[in-house]
């Protein structure tokens, strides 16, 4: 699904409303209609909203909302802020005609007029500023926000919280929303920390703009989307054996930390690879041998740590490296080592990003189209740090440009950025995942795509995909404050059956 910048968005509704064709009023009326219809069905005991409506188009959805939801015999309150010298002309429609059923209780505030506070018991419905807004709001606007937000209530925005810039950070104050109800395609600010405070719950309502002008608009950044995943994901055939499954190769582990490669060894094989191989210091074998008797274990030099790592036909496998190396002098030394003799691209998590850090220098030996899959912290000790999304997003696409990398940056909305500078946000995953050993599930689910033959940018969206899914099938069983990588582990198989079955 693609993001749009809000210029392309507002080009989509123009081309929208000339192809199908729809007058703009007739557009807001469909957009506002299909916004009060999700409305009435997420709170339909609710008897009473107040609408704050701007002056612009998002203002004009809000007041077709209220007529809609005053026709419903609810009890409606407006709040008309005059923030400009004019309405927009669909706004205006659409106040005459809410003025004209009489059935809503409308004030008109202006700069420097005191206003009522707003009641608890209400639904607030913020339809103030639009997707479009490009400066931080002040004077009443500003004012009204922070009413809004002190008031305890309940607060849903049309389409993006007012005040929240849709394609940079915001400088000013924001509606703090409860949910937000976004049309047809979800904004880029929505996928940064900073701004979950402003959006709550948010939701995309299709309004049924034209398919075939959104095809044609380009954008970088996208969300994942089951749908298109699935495009991409290969059934098994009847005649499919080990062989054909692809071999996986897993390196890492030291004294202490063998469980980072039990965790990934274990994921890997759940993922649907033919033959899993791994490589860890002596310490490890038993453990490994005990923990994981479907995978084969290559003899490596070291008894707590990898002093030295020969793969022999590299080629033979995919190969994931970092969980629970350790950064040892002779472990940093044997991994440096290794890019060298890599001919394809590798799954490259925790300590190897961290030696890494420590030897930027070698950042250019990554076979290209390798996937690193830091968290912030790993990628700050990579590529330096950032004061917003924004910022950080930047970063991200041009160390995935410079060293021609995929980078999977861990987290809510895990953001994965390619070579060619496309960013793709994916949805599935949830908190409870936040937990030691998750990211090397990950690891070993990347890895085990990489082998069956899955192009590097498929094995890590999908990868995501499945390891953030298989978390919210854990999370439903188990709750999130329980959930432990191994849960993540365990569910995997019906993450990988909803994908068989479709």
């Amino acid at each position: 699904m693609k993001i749009l910048p809000a210029p392309a968005i507002r080009l989509l509704d123009q081309q929208s409303i000339a192809r199908e064709p729809i007058s703009s009023i007739d557009l807001m009326e469909r957009a506002a209609s299909r916004f009060t219809a999700w409305l009435l069905q997420t709170f339909p005991e609710q008897n009473r909203f107040h609408i704050l409506a701007g002056m612009g188009n998002n203002g004009g959805d809000g007041l077709v909302a209220a007529r809609l939801l005053a026709g419903k015999d609810k009890k409606v309150r407006v709040s008309m802020v005059h923030y400009a010298s004019h309405y927009s002309q669909d706004c205006a429609i659409n106040l005459q005609r809410l003025e004209q059923q009489g059935k809503a209780d409308i004030e008109y505030l202006h700069e420097g007029e005191h206003f009522q506070s707003f009641s608890s018991h209400d639904i607030l419905i913020d339809a103030l500023w639009g997707s479009g807004l490009s400066r931080p709001v002040t004077g009443l606007g500003a004012a009204i926000i922070e009413g809004m937000n002190a008031s305890g209530a309940k607060i849903i925005a049309i389409d993006i919280p007012s005040g929240l810039f849709a394609d940079q950070a915001t400088p000013g104050p924001f509606v703090r929303a409860y949910h937000t109800a976004t049309f047809q395609l979800p904004k880029l600010s929505f996928f940064f920390p900073e701004n979950h405070q402003a959006l709550g719950h948010w939701h995309i309502i299709d309004i049924g703009l034209s398919r075939e002008a959104l095809e044609a608009l380009t954008t970088e950044n996208y969300l994942l989307t089951f749908e298109e995943l699935h495009a991409a994901y290969r059934s098994r055939s009847r005649f499919e054996h080990k062989g054909t499954r692809g071999h996986s190769l897993l390196i890492g582990g030291s004294y202490g930390k063998m469980g980072a490669m039990v965790l990934a060894a274990k994921a890997c094989l759940r993922s649907g690879c033919g033959l899993l191989s791994v490589m860890a210091p002596a310490c490890g074998n038993l453990i490994l041998q005990k923990s994981i008797p479907e995978a084969m274990l290559l003899k490596a030099a070291g008894e707590e740590y990898l002093d030295k790592i020969e793969t022999g036909n590299s080629d033979m496998y995919s190969i994931g490296a970092g969980p629970g190396m350790g950064t040892k002098n002779t472990t940093a030394e044997a991994f440096l080592d290794l890019l060298k003799t890599l001919h394809k691209p590798m799954v490259i998590d925790a300590d190897a990003l961290n030696i890494l850090a420590m030897h930027q220098d070698r950042l250019k030996d990554i076979p290209p189209d390798s996937i690193l899959t830091p968290h912030p912290g790993e990628f700050k000790r990579l590529a330096g740090t950032w004061s917003n999304g924004f910022e950080r997003l930047s970063i991200q696409k041009a160390f995935s440009k410079k060293y021609h990398l995929i980078l999977v940056l861990k987290g809510a909305y895990t953001c994965t950025t390619l070579p060619d500078g496309k960013a793709y946000f994916n949805p599935s995953g949830n908190p409870g995942m936040a937990t030691a050993g998750s990211g090397d599930t990950l690891t070993g689910v990347i890895t085990s795509l990489l082998a069956q033959g899955y192009t590097p940018e498929h094995a890590a969206t999908l990868g995501v995909y499945l390891h953030g899914h298989a978390g919210d099938l854990a999370a439903a069983e188990l709750g999130m404050d329980s959930l432990i990588a191994s849960d993540i582990i365990h569910s995997l198989a019906q993450a990988f059956k909803r994908f068989e079955d479709a």
